[in-house]
């Protein structure tokens, strides 16, 4: 059966590196929805709470925009192993 799942059973990949990412650079997760707001993505705190916990679906539009906040590559952000 075929399943919209990353391999660990969540519904993205990239949610523990938005974590990752914003833990590092010490950041909020309101703080972290301010900043994708700055540019043009209209995302909230509970939003990015579900995203790092992989309970939410993630868009490439949001990818690319997580990266440019926090100037990494996409490849990066898509990484299994953070």
């Amino acid at each position: 059966m075929f399943t919209n799942k990353a391999p660990d059973g969540l519904n993205n990949i990239c949610g523990k590196n938005i974590a990752y990412f914003r833990n590092k650079e010490n950041i909020s997760q309101r703080a972290l929805a301010d900043k994708m707001q700055l540019v043009g993505i209209d995302i909230d705190k509970n939003a990015i709470q579900r995203i790092e916990q992989g309970k939410r679906f993630i868009t490439d539009i949001e990818v690319i925009a997580f990266a440019k906040v926090f100037d990494v590559t996409t490849e990066e952000l898509l990484k299994l192993d953070k």
